[in-house]
């Protein structure tokens, strides 16, 4: 059940009061009695951590976006390709 945020506009008097979502709220303060009871408006009391929320993840790549193998670095016709050994048709020995 959440908590919920309550003043009073005639006295002041603030309190958090546990209730169900759906139950209708307070109207009455349990101090002066005024009808005057209203419900605030507040932060959330919890934050999303862990893998695949924006604040761990994506927060901070900004506008980089991560390279692949054939724009980090071209390759050289002299050296020979990965697994080649310098023996193909595109680098004789």
């Amino acid at each position: 059940m959440p908590i919920y945020e309550y003043r009073c506009n005639a006295c002041g008097f603030q309190k958090e009061h546990l209730q169900k979502v759906n139950s209708e709220p307070l109207s009455t303060c349990p101090t002066c009695g005024a009808d005057s009871y209203v419900k605030l408006l507040s932060a959330a009391g919890f934050q999303l951590k862990g893998s695949g929320w924006y604040a761990t993840d994506f927060k901070n790549s900004g506008s980089s976006k991560p390279t692949t193998p054939s724009e980090s670095a071209p390759a050289s016709s002299d050296t020979p390709a990965a697994g080649c050994g310098g023996s193909c048709a595109c680098h004789p020995a």
